[in-house]
């Protein structure tokens, strides 16, 4: 009998599962990819501005890890991998500019010195002498990013350091970020019973990294990776499909699509990858997988938005600008100064391109796409200002909304996820950023892990 498998997502994890599981099972193998959108995807989507296509979801990926390296070679892309120049992005806190700190840990300076004029004489010597305060820490502990650093450093160094670098991964302020979910690393550490955490910082950052850049993008835009995977999972992907539900009999999986019915034959499927947001993951499985269902459903989504632009004239020589979380004088959270960062999008004809970003946990994009670009707009002219230069000319812009963009990675979710994945029926798996982590590499992980998963369930049912 003909294998029958259903992914139920069209966006990196989906995608990737698709493959994986074409690659597993072998050309006999039915697949069927399940996607809401028009056009498969998901967050690595792009926009065209003046001609030019942007990447206004993920950017780029972490080239040290291997999954999304890895991923990437095997499709035949890896000579498509480009890598950022050699600026580093700036600090906006107090109406100007700031060298990112560095050495830092996602924000936690290693030094105060690293600090630079980011904040005063008295919150430095907070941090200048934190070492020298005892150290109450429990192992295995759940606490927040910002409670941690703001109990040993001051509030002043969650704003402007660490709020600037972990708003940008998670659409989050460190507050509401587990320390174990956003930085693993230094939770071992501080479980090892490092005496301080300025010896934690230091002891993480001592630790070899490897080689060679630490980011890499596609040249031609994460569209290229979408098209290559479909290419190669061979499946039937179906797009403008939603899913309603997934069920069982017991013995094969049916999935309840709400359109297009009459031409999607969507039942007695061996095994089903839900490769969806976590939160939707949870409707979905409410009928098969109660448990896991609801520990998903509970999950928090962090809303935003994407403004991309061409431009006129120069722009700041940083790779991007992350607003302080203090900082009331703009509207947006992180500018991307494309043109700057990636060689291969360097300006040409006096004409760059960049993004800027909007919103975040607890603070959703409700403005017109109008208002966003004009807000944006002012306040490119804000900051070009204050670094010397004449506010931009707009050439063109686009917006791109993710009004459920990024799961909450509070204190304590990765340990409710990995519960919930185990109570997960055989012939079940869930793959995406609500598991492991938000990141693209993360995303892969977790696909080709729920591959494996389902085709060692399919291949012990043959």
């Amino acid at each position: 009998m003909t294998v029958r498998v259903a992914v139920i997502g069209g966006g990196v994890s989906g995608l990737t599962g698709a493959y994986d599981l074409r690659r597993l099972l072998g050309d006999d193998a039915h697949i069927d990819v399940f996607c809401a959108d028009d056009s498969p995807g998901g967050i690595l989507a792009s926009a065209t501005v003046d001609g030019l296509s942007l990447d206004v979801g993920a950017e780029a990926f972490i080239v040290r890890r291997p999954e999304a390296r890895d991923l990437v070679a095997e499709l035949g892309l890896g000579d498509e991998v480009v890598s950022p120049g050699g600026m580093r992005p700036a600090v906006w806190s107090e109406g100007r500019l700031h060298p990112l700190p560095s050495p830092a840990l996602m924000g936690i300076p290693a030094t105060a010195s690293a600090l630079g004029d980011l904040v005063d004489d008295a919150e430095r010597h907070i941090v200048e002498t934190e070492s020298d305060r005892e150290m109450h820490w429990t192992r295995g502990a759940d606490v927040s990013v910002g409670e941690l650093v703001a109990d040993r450093f001051g509030e002043a160094v969650v704003a402007r350091s660490v709020d600037p670098m972990l708003g940008g991964v998670y659409s989050a302020r460190a507050h509401d970020l587990g320390l174990r979910e956003a930085i693993p690393a230094l939770a071992a550490v501080l479980d090892a019973g490092a005496p301080s955490l300025t010896a934690a910082v230091a002891d993480v950052l001592s630790r070899p990294t490897g080689d060679g850049p630490v980011f890499g993008a596609l040249r031609g835009g994460y569209r290229t990776l979408v098209d290559a995977l479909v290419t190669a999972a061979r499946a039937d992907v179906h797009t403008g499909v939603s899913v309603r539900s997934v069920q069982t009999d017991g013995s094969a999986y049916d999935v309840e699509v709400g359109s297009a019915a009459d031409r999607v034959d969507a039942s007695g499927y061996d095994a089903v990858l839900v490769a969806v947001p976590v939160w939707t993951a949870g409707a979905l499985l409410d009928e098969v997988a109660p448990p896991a269902a609801d520990a998903f459903s509970a999950v928090d989504a962090a809303g935003s938005a994407v403004i991309a632009f061409a431009v006129d004239g120069p722009t700041p020589e940083q790779s991007g600008v992350l607003v302080a979380s203090d900082a009331g004088d703009l509207s947006i959270k992180a500018i991307t100064l494309s043109s700057r960062k990636w060689p291969h999008l360097a300006a040409t004809d006096g004409r760059s391109v960049l993004r800027a970003s909007i919103g975040r946990l607890g603070h959703p994009v409700t403005a017109s796409d109008e208002e966003l670009i004009a807000r944006a707009t002012a306040d490119l002219g804000i900051v070009f200002c204050a670094a010397g230069l004449s506010a931009p000319r707009v050439r063109d812009a686009a917006v791109q909304r993710w009004p459920a963009g990024l799961p909450h990675y509070g204190p304590g979710h990765l340990s409710a996820m990995s519960a919930a994945i185990a109570t997960l029926p055989a012939g079940l798996a869930v793959a995406g950023s609500g598991y492991r982590g938000v990141g693209v590499p993360a995303c892969i992980g977790t696909a080709r892990d729920g591959a494996s998963r389902l085709a060692g369930h399919v291949n012990a049912l043959t």
